[in-house]
């Protein structure tokens, strides 16, 4: 598994950990940075993850418009945990993210959504990021 994969993986458990314990990101984040700095071989996932994780706090409503005009109908809080903050992931990657190609932020999103989601999950993942994409 390469490094931006285990960082988005570590992306997506800092952000459902958040939703799920309705803590704020920031603290989650802090948390997750302290156990970063006594992990040093896990370095490179983590300032990618951390990337991740910043770029969803610092464009969280435009990211979030995006999910609900191309969700069809589906509202942010009808969905899966583990969706939304997949789809946050992929979008932030698809409209912020140049080194990334649109293409394997979709594909690692769903193959996320296949491995910790439901069944319909790499599909509805994939019908929404295929959406913003062509829109953007």
């Amino acid at each position: 598994m390469g490094s931006r994969t285990k960082a988005r993986k570590r992306a997506l458990d800092i952000l459902f950990s958040s939703d799920v314990r309705g803590d704020d990101l920031s603290v989650t984040l802090a948390a997750e940075a302290r156990r970063a700095a006594s992990e040093p071989a896990r370095e490179a996932s983590w300032l990618y993850a951390r990337e991740i994780v910043d770029g969803i706090v610092d464009h969280r409503d435009e990211i979030d418009e995006h999910i609900v005009t191309h969700s069809r109908d589906w509202k942010l809080d009808r969905m899966p945990a583990v969706d939304r903050a997949l789809l946050r992931i992929g979008v932030w990657e698809i409209l912020h993210n140049d080194e990334v190609p649109t293409a394997v932020a979709i594909d690692e999103a769903v193959e996320l959504a296949k491995e910790f989601s439901t069944d319909d999950s790499g599909a509805f993942v994939h019908g929404v990021l295929a959406r913003v994409a062509r829109a953007s």
